[in-house]
């Protein structure tokens, strides 16, 4: 396969594997990458197939995430507060037609086996051959946040796969920009690898409609083009038209913004205050475990390669982009894994160094041992292997708040039904005045999901569930006509002296031990509301 940029013949040997007896060239001496290697479809494929199955046959246990409750309960709209409108969008489309978890993780699936592909084309776009985009295919798979965002279906999950596609067009606008034949510094404008920043635009637009966030990457990637060049890119008019297609693509999200007071903002203030500073404190750490431990000497090399390779000066603004959306987590205080968009990029860069390392059988022998490590451990932390019974005992519920948003919530509704139950029970013994069932209204948006999937179960209905969390205070409130409410939380402290009689009757308990944001909660009465919900509903609102 030749470059598709028109190089055909090529100008260096391979560094992966000399030849015996010559000692090869100080890996990166060449100014400019010449040619591409063809992509190394087995190993490339295989670690995609290998990530598929893996989280194809894991996708049915233990049970939905919180968030996916929530996204298959919102109603479709432009936008809402706390995120764009697309992952709920997916989400009530694919529910609507198979409603269980293993259908609504295809997506993530995809995106996460998508996001391997992207990531060995971007070692082979940075010069690395056969053997550096299997190290780049196989360490994707193997890298445990990665794995815990393929295996459920949030917004992350889509991010997995758009960071690095973002990534890989920039790096085919800069790097081959001069090898088509119309470019050169003079010629920044002309440079048919210019066209290229037409589809860092065109993605970047749409993927405004699943998460604000690629706004930090892009944002990054013109700092670092500002910083350390190549500036006759500035000057090119494909650049400037990606930009335009950004804009225009992104428009509508950006006017919803903008009409509702930018929500975003609000939203990210409100994460910074509920972590209270704790992502400032984890973004440094984190770092070190968002791909794991032993893939961390792959992607520095990638970090440092951006410094020391000639071949890679035009895309060393990446370094840049790095340490721009590193500084924007910390300073911003929310959640720390946002860095992984671009520790992806550079554990794919990373693997052209280090297959160039791996020119023994030992040092191959190692790479490989530490791909295949990470990605037991990955596996381990990321994925519902062990049985239900046995998680609250391990350490993997507190290394992985995803393993415990995804344990108990039937056991959860059905004690939930048990209280409203004995409330319609005592109403039928005493003759009460309301013959309704209390509605329910819940902490946050998980509780509210899962009653809203699992209730009618029990009889429940989930038309009369509702929450002050997030989007939900805004989806529907209670009826004037609701009297009587089960609260699920501590909400119910906020308002007990808006109802005649407030009783706690139960706490939800998982029966597995397993430390999650449901364990313990209370369930309270209350009966007898004497305050309009017009005073009441909005005190009820929160954002987190």
């Amino acid at each position: 396969m030749s470059d598709a940029a028109g190089g055909h013949a090529p100008t260096r040997p391979s560094s992966e594997a000399p030849a015996r007896g010559i000692r090869p060239a100080r890996p990166g001496a060449s100014a400019r990458i010449e040619r591409l290697d063809p992509l190394a479809r087995a190993p490339v494929f295989g670690a995609m197939a290998a990530l598929v199955v893996l989280l194809a046959a894991t996708s049915q246990w233990y049970g939905f995430h919180r968030d996916e409750l929530y996204f298959r309960m919102l109603d479709p709209a432009w936008g809402y507060v706390d995120q764009p409108p697309l992952t709920p969008l997916v989400a009530r489309a694919i529910t609507s037609v198979v409603d269980e978890p293993w259908a609504l993780r295809i997506p993530a699936i995809l995106a996460a086996a998508s996001a391997v592909l992207v990531l060995a084309l971007i070692a082979r776009e940075a010069g690395g051959g056969r053997r550096a985009q299997a190290v780049a295919a196989w360490a994707a798979a193997s890298a445990s946040f990665p794995m815990v965002f393929g295996h459920v279906l949030l917004t992350a999950s889509f991010d997995l796969l758009v960071w690095p596609l973002v990534a890989l067009f920039a790096m085919r606008a800069l790097l081959r920009d001069g090898r088509d034949g119309a470019g050169g510094p003079g010629h920044a404008g002309s440079s048919a690898a210019g066209r290229w920043w037409l589809a860092v635009g065109l993605v970047t637009g749409l993927a405004t409609y699943n998460k604000l966030l690629v706004v930090l990457l892009v944002a990054g990637i013109g700092v670092g083009l500002l910083a350390v060049g190549p500036w006759r890119v500035l000057r090119s008019r494909w650049l400037w038209a990606g930009v335009g297609i950004a804009v225009v693509v992104a428009l509508p999200n950006l006017v919803f913004q903008v009409a509702n007071d930018l929500p975003q903002l609000r939203m990210g203030a409100a994460l910074a205050e509920d972590t209270d500073g704790a992502g400032r404190l984890l973004t440094l750490p984190f770092l070190l475990l968002l791909a794991g431990p032993p893939l961390v000497p792959i992607w520095v090399a990638g970090l440092v390669g951006l410094f020391r390779r000639p071949a890679w000066r035009p895309i060393r603004l990446f370094a840049v982009a790095f340490a721009v959306v590193v500084l924007a987590t910390i300073a911003g205080g929310a959640q720390p894994y946002y860095p992984l968009g671009l520790i992806e990029v550079l554990l794919a860069l990373g693997a052209v160094p280090t297959a160039e390392w791996m020119r023994t059988r030992g040092r191959s022998a190692l790479v490989w041992a530490g791909v295949a490590l990470n990605a037991v451990v990955s596996a381990l932390i990321a994925l519902p292997l062990l049985p239900p019974a046995l998680v609250g005992a391990s350490p993997f519920a507190a290394m992985n708040q995803t393993v415990g948003d995804t344990i108990g919530w039937p056991t959860y509704v059905e004690q939930v039904a048990a209280v409203i139950d004995d409330a319609r029970d005592a109403d039928a013994a005493g003759a009460a005045a309301s013959a309704d069932a209390p509605v329910v209204i819940t902490s946050n948006y998980g509780e509210a999901g899962a009653i809203a999937r699992y209730g009618p179960d029990h009889g429940l209905d989930p038309g009369a569930v509702y929450s002050g969390h997030n989007a939900l205070w805004f989806q529907a409130r209670p009826s004037d006509a609701a009297t009587d409410v089960v609260f699920v939380g501590e909400l119910s402290r906020r308002v007990t002296g808006d109802f005649a009689s407030c009783t706690t009757l139960a706490h939800l308990d998982n029966g597995l031990d397993v430390d999650n944001e449901e364990q313990d909660v209370p369930i309270t009465l209350c009966t007898g509301r004497t305050t309009g919900w017009d005073e009441l509903w909005p005190r009820l609102a929160h954002l987190s």
